[in-house]
């Protein structure tokens, strides 16, 4: 099964390590200096055209992601329920 993150972003949910709200994560210092090496690193993917909302952090076994969404998390979270009772895709 896959999530659509936005802006034609999807990924798949073995990949997914987290869902994380950005305003209540960042206020930690330690939040804020994972994000900002991340970011150094190239490891930062936005897929928000607005006020960014939540990241989802992805490891695909090659490289890890971490994907800026304007979805909040509760958003994030309808959206995979949605596709589990809807049957969507399987799980490999």
């Amino acid at each position: 099964m896959y999530l659509h993150l936005g802006q034609s972003v999807v990924v798949h949910e073995d990949d997914i390590i987290g869902v994380f709200d950005l305003d209540v994560t960042s206020q930690s210092h330690i939040t804020r200096d994972y994000l900002a090496r991340a970011e150094k690193a190239g490891k930062v993917v936005n897929v928000s055209e607005e006020i960014p909302k939540s990241y989802v952090l992805c490891d695909d076994g090659k490289r890890e992601r971490l994907y800026i969404s304007q979805l909040s998390t509760a958003t994030l979270l309808k959206r995979y329920e949605s596709q589990q009772i809807k049957g969507f895709g399987l799980s490999e």
